[in-house]
């Protein structure tokens, strides 16, 4: 930790709209196939920056979270392009169906992951990375055994968030990599105070930050990034079959080598949404001061939120966020992999 007391910045919730951005441009890669195969299309736009022992961060979510990527998505994935890979999580801060090592494996079994290894990573320890350039820390504490592979693939379901107002790569790596005990403590609360979750806003989304930043140096330039739009209710998969219902319509997939373009991009079509279409996430994003997420990682040098969008779906043709979603209907609809007894569950 720091020995001074940093002051968070301001703005986390104001939107800054493409056109007033500054800056360098990255690659953006986008397609609204949301199945099996454009899952593994849009990875292959991506993959040349994976080698040796790959580690895949996704959130497997609470037992029987009706939201997340859908397993047979994953498992085709792994089968046809990460055969020797292996899932990693860690555990939660909050105690529920994955405090514990033991209750996180059942819950993994319970939400079909085991089509592959999944990694516990902070089941045996705890590691330290280097926080370059940051403010709160100078340290963050993450799974020991995340150390053990040489490449990253955030494979991120791209939703809401209670308090982080959406949850993209950033959150997914940033919450998600931090241990259960030490690191997410050290983001989450205060230090001295009894309310676990009193730290909030601009704050927060400046720690989730700095904590991602920490896990991306480490694997760079071997990672790369993936959001699904897909079931994008305004809680989080943590809150399991009692997630928010979904009302904000699919979307698609991104991929890019940059995580802020990334995270950028999928922000961009949620405000582009027509007809009202992305109203509830936006709320949920700005109530919380999320666009702090956005800001922060730019200042800490971690990408650009400028970038070139590349549909892969006619031909690589460039478009904008808004002509990208422009045949959106308001609506969301469930699809067959909501078979889980939740809130958005098939019928």
């Amino acid at each position: 930790m720091k020995s001074f007391t940093p002051v968070p910045g301001g703005d986390g919730n104001k939107y800054v709209p493409f056109e007033k951005r500054t800056g360098g441009c990255s690659e953006v890669f986008f397609t609204r196939d949301l199945s099996e195969s454009g899952l593994i299309k849009i990875y292959d736009k991506v993959s040349s920056a994976l080698s040796g022992k790959i580690a895949v961060k996704l959130h497997t979510g609470e037992a029987e979270g009706p939201n997340i990527i859908p397993r047979p998505w994953v498992r085709e994935l792994f089968s046809s392009r990460l055969s020797d890979a292996a899932i990693i999580e860690t555990n939660t801060y909050y105690e529920g169906s994955r405090y514990t090592t033991e209750d996180h494996r059942k819950t993994l079994e319970i939400n079909g992951w085991t089509f592959c290894p999944v990694d516990i990573t902070d089941s045996e320890g705890v590691a330290e990375l280097p926080v370059k350039g940051g403010k709160w820390f100078d340290k963050m504490h993450v799974g020991k055994s995340m150390l053990n592979y040489d490449s990253l693939l955030v494979l991120t379901h791209f939703k809401g968030h209670a308090m982080g107002g959406f949850g993209g790569s950033n959150k997914n790596i940033g919450i998600g990599c931090a241990d259960g005990r030490i690191g997410k403590a050290e983001i989450h609360t205060a230090a001295g105070s009894d309310n676990m979750w009193s730290i909030a806003e601009e704050e927060l989304m400046e720690r989730i930050s700095e904590s991602t930043k920490a896990t991306v140096d480490h694997f760079a330039p071997h990672v790369c990034f993936i959001n699904v739009m897909r079931n994008m209710s305004v809680s989080c998969d943590c809150e399991g079959p009692e997630a928010e219902p979904v009302v904000t319509p699919d979307v698609g997939i991104l991929a890019s080598l940059d995580i802020l373009a990334v995270d950028n991009a999928s922000i961009d079509l949620i405000y582009s949404l027509p007809d009202g279409g992305g109203k509830a996430l936006v709320e949920r994003v700005e109530t919380r001061h999320g666009l702090r997420q956005l800001s922060y990682m730019k200042e800490l040098g971690m990408g650009n939120d400028r970038y070139t969008l590349v549909d892969i779906d006619n031909g690589d043709a460039v478009v904008t966020a808004a002509e990208a979603v422009r045949d959106v209907k308001p609506v969301w609809r469930p699809d067959a992999y909501n078979t889980f007894a939740g809130r958005n569950k098939l019928r």
